[in-house]
């Protein structure tokens, strides 16, 4: 009778234990992004900031966020954009790193600004980057389900970006690229698309030393700049 009044506290523990919800809490892994090819500018310094600041509404869902937009794009930056040693000044921004809610959706948006000056300080060019992502918003009481949802838009926001952010450099700050025919590529895939589902034009230019058929090296104006770019800064906000 002893051994047995011993055993029944025992049983209720065990049964208590698999009602509950035993499963394990979901780790995510940082997004990284290193394989992807660094993309040479020709400054001295590059300099990354984060001018993003949620409101109350936003920062209270950007805290359930395995990985915040800002996060992983302030990482990217610093992984993708490098100096290469010449004169000059390149300034990364954030300026818009949000997931908030809007009728029943979550909605990211991604914006980010690329200054570059020249050794005197002088402003010689921008340009910008902008993206966004949106997934039916889960039950705000089912913590798994909104971190992984906000996850998601992290990762989808980034791999849109890590595009979108090197099209537009090579679009519109060409003359400010420093091409090598010995930087490592990242690996595509027989389509063309790169390992893991994003697709990313190499910087390394193919032998003979050509720029890459996506940018065209532009003519360089005696300030610096390819004539005619959407993104020279006009006279007047010269220093």
């Amino acid at each position: 009778m002893k051994r047995l009044r011993f055993l029944l506290p025992m049983a209720v523990l065990a049964l208590s234990a698999c009602s509950g919800d035993s499963s394990p809490p979901v780790t995510y892994a940082p997004l990284n992004y290193s394989y992807l090819p660094p993309i040479n500018l020709k400054v001295v310094t590059v300099n990354i900031q984060n001018n993003y600041v949620p409101d109350a509404g936003a920062q209270a869902l950007l805290a359930q966020d395995p990985e915040t937009p800002a996060d992983a794009m302030l990482a990217v930056a610093r992984q993708r954009l490098v100096a290469n040693g010449t004169p000059g000044t390149a300034t990364f921004t954030v300026e818009t790193a949000s997931i908030e809610p809007e009728n029943g959706n979550l909605v990211g948006t991604l914006s980010v600004r690329l200054d570059v000056v020249s050794a005197d300080g002088r402003a010689k060019g921008y340009t910008e980057a902008s993206v966004n992502h949106s997934e039916t918003a889960p039950d705000s009481n089912d913590q798994g389900k909104m971190q992984a949802a906000l996850y998601d838009i992290t990762k989808q926001l980034m791999d849109s970006m890590n595009v979108e952010l090197q099209y537009q450099i090579q679009h519109n700050l060409g003359s400010w690229i420093a091409y090598s025919t010995s930087a490592a590529a990242a690996p595509v895939t027989s389509h063309g698309g790169v390992v893991g589902g994003i697709v990313a034009t190499p910087l390394a230019g193919p032998p003979g030393g050509t720029v890459p058929a996506m940018a065209p090296p532009a003519p360089v104006g005696p300030n610096g700049l390819a004539p005619g770019v959407h993104n020279m800064v006009p006279p007047g906000m010269q220093h």
